[in-house]
């Protein structure tokens, strides 16, 4: 069994890369509205703020960050990824089982970075807003929905055509 070393911090802030096994679907798009009722429930009960989000059709990438007296993302994931399958099994949608027995929907993992200064979190901020045009799904960050790029705009952090122009940080972010 592999060992996996996950950087705790209590009341630490975040950015994680979750994806799906199929890198071709569009499953997270197609039942968004299912995916952040998930995270609503869970935020109810483990409560966490959301400081960025993204989500695509096989993949989402967040920046959260925990309560001072909590380092226990791993649950909260674990959380959102099995009510979201199950929420869709419940629905109807064809997922496969592994050997195991358990749904195939995502990958058994997820990337995570702790975020260790304010500049390391504004690029992350601007990777999480930038990554719809770096995949080629819109020309303009403002043209995709499921971001929070648009709650960004509302307060006045970002201008409305913020990404236009922008030019990302060589740092892949965990993403290949």
């Amino acid at each position: 069994m592999v060992l996996y070393r996950r950087n705790r911090v209590m009341g630490g802030t975040y950015f994680f890369t979750v994806t799906l096994q199929n890198r071709k679907s569009s499953v997270l798009v197609d039942w968004v509205d299912d995916l952040r009722e998930c995270v609503r429930s869970v935020l109810r009960e483990k409560p966490f703020h959301i400081d960025a989000w993204v989500v695509l059709p096989e993949h989402l990438h967040t920046v959260w960050t925990l309560p001072p007296v909590d380092d226990n993302y791993s649950n909260r994931w674990k959380l959102i990824k099995g009510r979201f399958t199950r929420r869709l099994v419940k629905a109807g949608l064809p997922i496969n089982k592994n050997e195991r027995g358990e749904y195939d929907l995502w990958q058994g993992r997820f990337w995570e970075h702790t975020i260790y200064d304010e500049t390391d979190y504004a690029h992350h901020i601007d990777y999480i807003h930038y990554n719809p045009v770096k995949h080629g799904w819109v020309k303009r960050v403002s043209d995709w929905p499921y971001s929070t790029f648009h709650q960004y705009v509302e307060k006045g952090i970002y201008p409305a055509d913020w990404g236009n122009t922008y030019s990302e940080p060589s740092n892949d972010y965990g993403e290949p």
